[in-house]
């Protein structure tokens, strides 16, 4: 969570230590790595063993975790190698370390490697001696003999513990140091201690009764659909809908009298085009052979529109709205959260008139809840249940999911148990939701009935949250959870699709046989950089093999005059 540099300089009286440490940003930190890698379904065994050599680099935001996360995004979307986004984090890490902690200093040799991160990950180590090597030889360092000291650069086997031995050095220094009081204030404080200051600090749990409990859950506790096969054997044309989400991929099937025939909803695997002959795939296994007009939505859109042969590319907040106001045509306003990304819909007489984003940060979202609840060992699907357990909870700082990151540790150092921080993650979400992404000030200006909808309100204590939130600001709100909260995307563009079909108009899918034999080549070179600015973006070029030759359908760039 945070990181440090110690410069030892010799002076007349021995040795002066300059040390300088980051502010309150994780950016350039083992958590940087950490969430950026579990959002690319990296675990932590392969982690360690990723390399840093011998790999295309990419540019990844240093300063912020938050900001890499989306830079991995971009690049996972172009099709880059998860290999070369993580060797492209372990190179923003080093960066940040010696543009931020240096303050203009040279690291001399011998330096130290220490911590967590720089132990267990090869890469980084990889790293850390290429950018310190290529400082030393700009800077004309002297350098030892090699054959005398072969190694400049090190990492004991315990740099994991040196702040523990720097404690028991600096006691047994200290003539003036307490003595040791044994373990009885320390069970003192486990106990009783704690529970006081917890109690003083802290505020009910997410809910104070069994019965007030049983209340939420008789009207908000019916699961919501998660996948739904035919059936009977469907005939004639489908309108199928696709939403290729940054952490989940959904599909819908719809009759041509507006009827779900099928469902599915699946993690993404990181690859939009793998994903896609995945979800496509299952679709054809459950019998929705014939398609008559195919609509894609998501993130993955843009790239997958042509590589498919999609009719119908659908703007996610159109998507969104689409499948709210099928189901709730008066709805006022439509709050989709969903892996990472928050969306708010204000309508009147069924049409958007305003809507709002987050922009840059994904506070709020639901892959920072998984998050939360993998590093605890708990299951995605017993988080409500086990929020629900806290009898209190901790105040969480509302914003930057990094800063929320750090309260929480401080929060467990306090003594906070899993549970009762799991209740207050989803008790601060609505803030981050209406308040830090929608800049809502009047929340009745947002209207009366509101409709919940993206996968992270599958989460019942996400809901709980949202409800008594909503209701506290407007008391006669009728707060709904859409039916298919998690395929609500896919509802939407399917809807779309279906418009086609009433208007007779020939579908352009490729077909399962195309999209399941599909091979592609994914570039990113120095060639591929774009010369249009001074900037020089890095691009990715996706060289796809299609039916009747090839095609390059999608480049990547930032800047549009580029492509």
């Amino acid at each position: 969570e945070d990181m440090k540099t110690i410069f030892f300089t010799p002076t007349n009286d021995g040795v002066s230590k300059q040390v300088y440490m980051q502010s309150a940003c994780s950016g350039g930190t083992g958590t940087f790595i950490e969430k950026t890698a579990r959002k690319l379904q990296v675990s932590p065994e392969v982690l360690s063993q990723m390399p840093y050599e011998g790999l295309q680099l990419h540019r990844i935001s240093s300063k912020c975790g938050i900001f890499a996360e989306s830079d991995a995004n971009s690049l996972v979307k172009g099709g880059v190698k998860v290999e070369e986004i993580i060797a492209s984090l372990f190179e923003a890490v080093v960066y940040q370390n010696l543009a931020t902690l240096a303050k203009g200093n040279t690291p001399m040799p011998e330096v130290l490697l220490l911590g967590g991160p720089n132990l267990f990950f090869k890469g980084l180590q990889q790293a850390w001696h290429k950018h310190l090597h290529d400082l030393w030889r700009e800077r004309n360092v002297a350098l030892p003999d090699p054959a005398s000291r072969p190694d400049l650069i090190h990492v004991p086997k315990d740099a994991l513990y040196y702040a523990c031995l720097g404690c028991i050095e600096v006691a047994a220094r200290d003539a003036e140091a307490k003595p040791y009081l044994g373990r009885k204030q320390l069970s003192w404080w486990i106990n009783e201690g704690q529970q006081e200051s917890k109690a003083k600090d802290g505020s009910k749990g997410l809910v104070s009764t069994r019965a007030e409990l049983d209340d939420f859950l008789d009207s908000f506790g019916k699961p919501p659909v998660v996948s739904r096969t035919p059936r009977r054997e469907i005939k004639g044309p489908v309108a199928l809908g696709c939403d290729f989400g940054s952490t989940t991929t959904k599909a819908v099937a719809l009759s041509p009298e507006r009827e779900i025939l099928f469902s599915c909803y699946a993690p993404s695997r990181g690859n939009p085009i793998e994903d896609a002959k995945t979800l496509f795939a299952k679709v054809r296994e459950e019998g929705c052979e014939d398609v008559g007009a195919l609509a894609l939505t998501g993130y993955g859109k843009d790239l997958l529109t042509d590589i498919v042969g999609a009719d119908v590319p659908v703007v996610e907040t159109v998507a969104h709205a689409t499948a709210a106001l099928h189901f709730f045509p008066d709805a006022d306003a439509i709050c989709d959260v969903g892996g990472a990304d928050v969306k708010i819909m204000l309508l009147r007489q069924g049409t958007v008139t305003d809507f709002r984003l987050n922009s840059q940060c994904s506070s709020g979202n639901g892959a920072f809840l998984q998050g939360v609840a993998e590093r605890y060992g708990i299951d995605l699907n017993d988080y409500a249940e086990k929020a629900f357990e806290a009898n209190s909870m901790p105040a969480l700082m509302m914003g930057c999911g990094v800063f929320l990151q750090s309260d929480i540790v401080n929060q467990q150092r306090k003594g906070w148990r899993a549970e009762e921080i799991m209740a207050s993650l989803a008790s601060v979400l609505p803030l981050n939701v209406w308040v830090y992404a929608g800049q809502f000030t009047n929340m009745r200006a947002a209207g009366r009935k509101f409709v919940l909808q993206g996968g992270t309100h599958r989460n019942l204590a996400v809901v709980k949250a949202q409800v008594d939130f909503i209701r506290s600001k407007v008391p006669d709100a009728e707060v709904v959870v859409h039916p298919y909260c998690g395929e609500a995307g896919a509802i939407g563009a399917a809807l779309l699709a279906a418009e086609r079909i009433d208007r007779g108009e020939p579908t352009r899918f490729r077909g399962f046989e195309a999209i399941g034999g599909l091979d592609y080549v994914s570039t990113t070179n120095k060639k591929t950089i774009c010369q249009w600015c001074t900037v020089n973006c890095n691009r990715t070029f996706i060289d796809v093999k299609l039916e009747g030759g090839e095609g390059r359908p999608w480049s990547k760039v930032p800047l549009e005059a580029g492509w």
